[in-house]
C-alpha cells in the first residue's frame, strides 16, 4: 500500500518568493503561538513539533509518537497524524510571508505508525493562486526510504488581525452571535 494520488494544480500559479525573514534553511521555525496545539511549548498537551526551515519553499519536522497519541491498540491515531500534516504545512506556508488557515486537507495513510516511533516530515509549498496556497507533505518513519503516509492541502491567506478580532491572548472564547 502507498501514496495514492498528486494534488491537482491551477493553471495560474504565480510567481513565489521566499520572505526576507524567515528562518535560513536549516534553522527552526519559530513557534506562532505558545499554546498551539502543533507547534506550542505552554500546550498542557500537544504535539510539540519540531519544524526546520529547509531550501526554496521546504520544511522539515519530527514528532515523536507518544502514548497519548494512540488510536488503534499500539498505534497513532488518523487524526493526530491528521493535526500534524496541518501544522506542518501550515508552517511550510510561512516560508512565503503568507498567514494562512487551512480550507482542504487530503490524506493518504500508506501503513500504521507504531507508538513509541519517531515520524519525519518533508512539507512544500506547490504553489500559490489568489488567496490560495497549495502545499504537499510526507511522513517517513527511521530515515526517508519510502513515506507510510502523504497529505496535500489548500491553504487560504488571511488578515491575522481580522481573523482572530476578538479573541485574546491565551484564552479561546466563542464568537458571539
Amino acid at each position: 500500500m502507498g501514496v495514492k494520488h498528486e494534488l491537482e494544480l491551477p493553471a495560474n500559479l504565480e510567481p513565489m518568493t521566499r520572505h526576507p525573514k524567515v528562518p535560513g534553511p536549516g534553522e527552526p521555525m519559530r513557534v506562532h503561538h505558545s499554546m498551539c496545539f502543533g507547534c506550542g511549548l505552554d500546550a498542557p498537551v500537544g504535539l510539540r513539533l519540531n519544524v526546520t526551515a529547509g531550501e526554496d519553499f521546504c520544511v522539515t519536522a519530527t514528532m515523536p509518537v507518544v502514548d497519548w497519541m494512540q488510536g488503534g491498540p499500539g498505534v497513532i491515531h488518523g487524526g493526530i497524524l491528521s493535526a500534524a500534516f496541518d501544522e506542518v504545512m501550515g508552517n511550510a506556508s510561512i516560508l512565503i510571508g503568507v498567514p494562512v488557515v487551512t480550507v482542504n486537507l487530503e490524506i493518504d495513510y500508506a501503513k500504521p505508525i507504531p507508538l513509541g516511533s519517531t515520524l519525519r516530515f518533508t512539507a512544500e509549498v506547490l504553489g500559490k493562486s489568489g488567496r490560495k496556497v497549495y502545499v504537499r507533505s510526507q511522513a517517513y518513519l527511521d530515515g526517508f526510504e519510502a513515506p507510510v503516509a502523504a497529505a496535500y492541502g489548500i491553504f487560504v491567506e488571511i488578515n491575522l488581525r481580522k481573523h482572530f478580532e476578538g479573541y485574546k491572548e491565551g484564552a479561546v472564547k466563542a464568537p458571539q452571535g
